[in-house]
């Protein structure tokens, strides 16, 4: 059974992309239009500072064609100030905007912070309280997590260890998920070095897609062509079996 790959990158309203990428006269609120021409998904990243309303959120799926995917970055108001405490309140204004986005909306990404110790129950509970309808993936800056009991936590609830590179560190390459969720940053001085990276990355999952993939593999995965050359920091995403 064949791998859907979902492409794209780590937002989309980036002023120096203009010119690069979008052509010079279209206004920014043309943008996500225009890029979702080009890709099949994005990561909405600015959700981890502010939270976007619902009618903004509806407002972007409508400006999106049908089968177009969004992945959206958690609060940091969850995993950098409440630590994944109290998940019940803390995830309802974050739930409320994934379900405006409707049909379109995919993974739901949970960064943790770099310098937070594993705290395997605290991780516990907070899985038994996200929906089970929806995919969910992990990023674990922190190295302290990178450990059987937490793979085996995220394997039991379907949640998706978020395999990374940033800054020269690249996490274990672990499926504990019926889907895998990749990101891929590098600062914009690296761009050489990034279209590299990208290159490796490009037949490790082509081999991977070949062997042993999860029943639907997801990536965020930095478009290597124009995009490159404006900004070297972004994601992709793929799945095997059935469409998203």
């Amino acid at each position: 059974m064949g791998a859907f790959y979902y492409i794209g990158t780590s937002g989309w309203h980036y002023p120096h992309w203009q010119g690069p990428f979008y052509p010079q006269d279209l206004a920014p609120a043309a943008w996500l239009g225009y890029y979702a021409q080009h890709f099949a998904t994005v990561e909405i990243n600015a959700s981890f500072y502010r939270l976007p309303s619902s009618a903004t959120a509806r407002a972007w799926k409508n400006a999106t064609p049908a089968g177009f995917t969004f992945a959206i970055k958690a609060s940091r108001y969850i995993t950098h100030m409440k630590k994944l405490r109290a998940p019940r309140t803390s995830l309802r204004a974050f739930l409320a905007v994934t379900q405006a986005l409707g049909n379109k909306c995919g993974p739901l990404l949970f960064q943790l912070p770099p310098r937070w110790r594993c705290n395997p129950e605290r991780l516990a509970a907070f899985l038994r309280a996200l929906p089970k309808n929806r995919d969910c993936a992990f990023e674990l800056r922190d190295p302290s997590w990178h450990n059987p009991e937490v793979y085996t936590l995220l394997q039991r609830y379907n949640a998706a260890f978020c395999i990374y590179e940033l800054a020269g560190f690249e996490s274990p390459q672990i499926i504990t998920a019926d889907f895998t969720y990749i990101r891929l940053a590098w600062p914009r001085r690296l761009c050489y070095a990034a279209r590299i990276r990208i290159e490796r990355w490009q037949c490790g999952q082509t081999a991977s897609a070949a062997g042993k993939t999860p029943a639907r593999v997801r990536l965020l995965r930095q478009r290597r062509s124009r995009l490159c050359g404006a900004q070297c920091a972004g994601i992709t995403y793929a799945a095997r079996g059935r469409r998203a």
